[in-house]
Parts: C-alpha cells; structure tokens; sequence
C-alpha cells in the first residue's frame, strides 16, 4: 500500500501534498482515519503537513489520537504537530485522549506539551472528560500532571459530579483521594449522589451516601429520594431506604416550580412514571400519597394504571380527591378521568368514591330555572334519593355500581349542559 503511495506521489509531482477532497480532507488526513501507520510516514517524510485541518477544523494529530494509534500520534509529534491545536469546539488532543482512554498515548501528548487544564467549548477540562467516560487510568495520569479534582464546567458540574454520572468507583475513589468535594452542586442544584442516584450506579451511590452532608442536600431542595424514584431505580432506592433517608422529604419552592405539575414528592416522581415496582416500594416504606397538590391517585387514574391506583388505594390514598389550584369547582376530578373507562370507575366506587358528589353545584342555580332538562334533573334527583330502596340481593354490588354508573354519567351530561364552568379543569401535562 505505501509503495502504491510513493509511486503516485512521484506521478503527480505536480500537484501538492495539501490538495483537498470535497469533504476538506487531505492525503494526511485520509490516511490517519483508515489507519494506515506506514502511508502517514511517507506523506510526513515527504514534507506533507502536520498542521493543516480537515472541514471540521480537525487536526491530524486530534484524528490520530480519536483512532488510538501510538506510532501515528508519535510520528506527528516528531514532525511538529501542534499539541494543544484545537478543533471547532475547542477540542484537543488532550480532550480526544481523556475521551477515547489511551494512557499512553496520553503519556505522549503531556510529555510533549499537552495541557490538563485546557476547556472546550463547554467549559469541560480533560479531567471532566476522564470522568465522564469512566477512564480511571487516564483520569490518575491528569491528575498526577496537576489536574484540578475540583474543577467545574460553566454550568457548575464538578469532575465528581462526571465520575459519580458514569458510575465508575475507581474514578470516584481516586478523586476522592485527592480531595475532590462531594457537596459541592451544580447549577441545577444536584450533588453528584443525585446523579448516582438518577443513573442507577448502586456501588457510585454506596461510595457517596456516608461523604454527602444532610446540610448540602438540604440547601439543593431536594432528596436523592427523588433522583432514585425519577430514574426508576429501585435497588438505589432501597438502599436509600435503608440509609434512613425520608420518603417524605418533598421539594423545595424553587425546584417544584421547575415542573408544570407542581410536583413535591418522591412517590410522584414513580407514579407518573408508572413505576409499578418503586411505587409499592415507597409506599411500603411508609410514604404519604397526598402530599402533592396534584394527588398521586389523579395522575394513575387519568394515565390509566390500575396496578399504581390499587397500590394508592389500598394504603388509603383520599378516592375523593380533588385539584382545584387551577378552578374552584368541587366536581369529583378523578371522575372526570375515567368517564370512558368503566373499569377505573367500579375500582373506585368500590374503595369509597362517593358519586353523591357529581350531583352539587356550589354555583347560582339560575340557569336551572331555565333549563329544558329540569324534568330530566328531577327524576335524576328522584333517583338518587330513593337509591337505597332498589332491592339489591346480597353479594350484588356489581350490578348496585352498575346502576351508579349510570346515574353518574346522566348527571354529568346534566352538568356539562347546565353548568359547563363547573368542569373547566385541566390537569397539567
């Protein structure tokens, strides 16, 4: 392959060494990405530049490193690559090093100039790379060559937080070592536990739960309770759970008013998720289903999920619930999620729904006066005054609902009709 290279170097002496395809790449360039260790040193021998970028500004040497080849990083340096040459995005080779775990070639490039403390476009150092991608080899080299353990990115995420997102317990360890802080949180208010947490690292989250401060959660506004229950985890959450930490903790102001929702709870987070499995988990470990303005048993009951409203039901969350933050009427909420839905409807008529409530209206009753369906509203009120005489045999309770089902949904077209301001509620999404 090198001879075919030289002869057609020789052929085309005309032309330069630095002529460029279509996509902005030269010989140089070409020969790095298919890895070919023997073409780069003839183009280099032959006076081809080690400087000159592809499109995307990128250097040969960062396209040497991205492939992992030692000899083709070394002959570039020998030929006067520029070290800290950097891409678009401010990526070095030093960055491309940290991201793709080469130690030696690493080696090579700190040796040779390459700086640790250098930041992409994001603000990221090398070691945050090291981190991220779980490199604990690389990440001890940066941290030898003086890299700063307590490093962060514009948005606040420490070289911890990194670690603690990719899990690695070598990385977590070694930082750890060497100092780096666990309570330090980043813009978004979240300790790097919330991150092994979120992620579902269990052994990132057993290294962190002793080092973390009750003072520095408290002041994030949230538990990493929460983190566990939003990424679904529940092996981190019974670990939590264990530890002692509250499943009642709710959010801070200013971490709910993050959420249209207005979410509070760690059992929100499961529910809306429909988390079967953390659900009965939190709720087995003793957490309150109405805690949040938005009741858990609304959100299982419009999104459908029988299993979470039995679980919500049986530890004795309020089936009479309602969410009037957005209007004031006192129509039953969770019937107005499962009027299509005869089976959400008997589960919960039969766990103390109370369908008396679909027939008040705390609005003026003008429009009652003037409704054409006043004998419809008559006989419905009839209906259900005299309820209890319908003779239902013992163990009839299906057809007992049955009837009430039926009663209820008249009663609702009633109200649509008659007072269409009492239904003005919507849930937020």
């Amino acid at each position: 392959m090198a001879q075919v290279l030289e002869t057609v170097m020789y052929a085309s002496y005309k032309l330069t060494l630095e002529e460029k395809t279509l996509e902005g790449e030269t010989a140089l360039t070409l020969a790095i990405q298919e890895g070919l260790v023997e073409n780069v040193r003839l183009l280099l021998n032959n006076w081809a530049s080690p400087h000159n970028t592809n499109s995307k500004n990128e250097s040969p040497l960062l396209l040497a490193v991205k492939m992992g080849s030692y000899d083709m990083v070394g002959s570039l340096i020998m030929q006067g690559a520029t070290v800290e040459q950097n891409c678009m995005k401010k990526w070095t080779a030093v960055h491309e090093a940290a991201k793709v775990g080469c130690s030696d070639v690493m080696m090579l490039l700190l040796r040779n100039g390459g700086s640790v403390t250098e930041r992409d476009q994001h603000g990221v150092s090398p070691l945050g790379i090291a981190a991220e991608y779980a490199h604990a080899d690389v990440l001890e080299l940066l941290i030898n060559y003086g890299g700063d353990v307590n490093a962060r990115a514009p948005n606040g995420d420490s070289v911890l937080y990194d670690a603690a997102g990719s899990g690695n317990p070598d990385c977590i360890d070694l930082l750890l070592e060497h100092g780096a802080n666990p309570n330090v949180p980043s813009l978004c208010s979240l300790l790097p536990i919330h991150r092994a947490a979120y992620e579902g690292h269990l052994l990132a989250l057993r290294m962190l739960i002793p080092i973390t401060t009750k003072r520095a959660m408290r002041l994030c506004g949230q538990s990493p309770v929460h983190s566990a229950a939003d990424g679904g985890h529940s092996q981190c959450l019974e670990l939590l759970i264990e530890n002692g930490f509250d499943v009642n903790a709710v959010l801070d102001k200013h971490v709910s008013d993050n959420y249209g929702d207005m979410r509070r709870s760690p059992l929100y987070f499961s529910v809306c998720n429909g988390d079967t499995t953390c659900t009965e988990m939190l709720l087995n470990a003793g957490a309150k289903p109405d805690l949040d303005p938005l009741c858990c048993l609304l959100v299982a009951v419009r999104a459908g999920r029988y299993a979470i409203v039995k679980l919500l039901l049986n530890k004795q969350a309020d089936v009479n619930c309602y969410f009037t933050v957005v209007s004031d009427t006192v129509f039953p909420t969770a019937l107005q999620y499962c009027l299509r839905d005869e089976v959400m409807m008997r589960l919960l008529l039969n766990n103390g729904y109370d369908a008396e409530r679909c027939f008040c209206c705390h609005h003026d009753n003008r429009f009652r006066m003037m409704c054409p369906w006043n004998d419809l509203n008559n006989q419905l009120c009839e209906a259900s005054s005299q309820g209890e005489k319908i003779p239902v045999r013992s163990g009839d309770a299906v057809h007992r609902n049955s009837y009430t089902i039926n009663l209820v949904l008249n009663r609702f077209l009633y109200i649509m009709y008659g007072h269409a301001h009492c239904l003005m509620v919507t849930l937020p999404r």
